[in-house]
């Protein structure tokens, strides 16, 4: 299919460098680009943040990030003293890896901190030099849409200094996505964590992604059972972490969070928690061995009872014999 421009609709017109179509079509965000073509039709004028954010439709705070990464790769630089943007030296592809201290193998080995951002065309540098951070870009953006260059910067920090194979990155980014949770720092923290514990293989981390869905799951379950509408704190974690270690049912958790509830009427894991340890030493491991301890307290009770009719139950009794610790 061809496409011929309409030139009539053509009004005042301004040039766009060429090294932008060039080289930053495929690597520059969309807001990245509108940020760019606003600044160059009104090349030299005054321009706010808050100017260029309502004229483009992008927040100020990605407008910011847009500026520094065209700054980045010397398409703008600032006026001295003013807020005014204008064109910077513009140079060639050739001639801006040449300015660069070093070459990405080297600015890899030299600068390990992912802290330190690459610029623009120091990615667009490694992205040439490099087949698997090409693919990895490529795939990432199908998990997570439109790359910003934090993001890309993270990628190659996980890649070139962590050491992660591309597939543990593509699974690692894969899983993020699933449950919602892919800032930037959230993904690096589990890809240091990864790499400090050699979970570097499809295998390994397709088994730490099975125990961490599971102990989120395990987690979600419980702040359903106790109706929390925040995390847990990192006390009620670790008691969390310890029921789940020990293998300690949903549904008897649920139990002893009634019971609590009963006896103290709010949330408490402390109490519930001493629920569980009485329960566990008195041989219960699930809600139905529970209940059916109580059946039969009950029936007991009843059979007592009925030889002194009129008398109440022993509710002391019961709350020793079923829970075993003091209230």
């Amino acid at each position: 299919m061809e496409f011929k421009v309409n030139c009539g609709i053509w009004g005042a017109m301004f040039g766009v460098p060429g090294i932008v179509a060039e080289n930053f079509l495929k690597l520059a965000t969309g807001g990245q680009i509108k940020v760019l073509l606003y600044l160059l039709r009104y090349s030299g004028k005054m321009c706010s943040l808050d100017e260029i954010s309502s004229n483009t439709g992008i927040g100020p705070d990605e407008v910011e990030e847009a500026i520094l990464f065209w700054q980045q790769a010397n398409v703008l630089s600032p006026q001295s003293g003013t807020d005014t943007i204008t064109m910077g030296p513009l140079m060639s592809p050739a001639q801006t890896i040449e300015a660069l201290p070093a070459t990405p193998q080297n600015i890899s080995e030299a600068v390990p901190d992912h802290r330190t951002n690459y610029s623009g065309m120091e990615i667009a540098s490694i992205m040439q030099d490099s087949q698997d951070i090409r693919e990895l870009f490529k795939i990432a953006e199908g998990i997570l849409g439109t790359l910003k260059n934090g993001q890309m910067n993270s990628i190659i920090w996980m890649y070139d200094h962590l050491g992660l194979k591309k597939e543990v990155i593509i699974t690692l980014l894969t899983y993020c996505a699933s449950i919602e949770k892919t800032n930037t720092a959230y993904v690096e923290k589990i890809a240091a964590d990864w790499a400090e514990n050699d979970i570097n293989s499809m295998a390994a981390a397709q088994e730490e992604i099975e125990r961490l869905s599971t102990s989120r799951d395990y987690i979600t379950g419980i702040m359903k059972i106790f109706e929390m509408t925040r995390r847990p704190t990192t006390k009620q974690a670790e008691f969390i972490q310890q029921w789940k270690i020990e293998g300690i049912d949903l549904d008897l958790i649920h139990y002893a969070y009634e019971k609590t509830i009963e006896q103290i009427n709010k949330l408490s894991f402390d109490y519930i928690n001493k629920i569980l340890v009485s329960w566990k030493d008195s041989g219960f491991r699930t809600a139905k061995d529970v209940k059916a301890s109580e059946t039969d307290f009950r029936k007991k009770k009843k059979s007592s009872s009925q030889k002194n009719e009129g008398s109440d139950p022993d509710i002391e009794e019961y709350k020793s014999v079923i829970n075993k610790f003091l209230y």
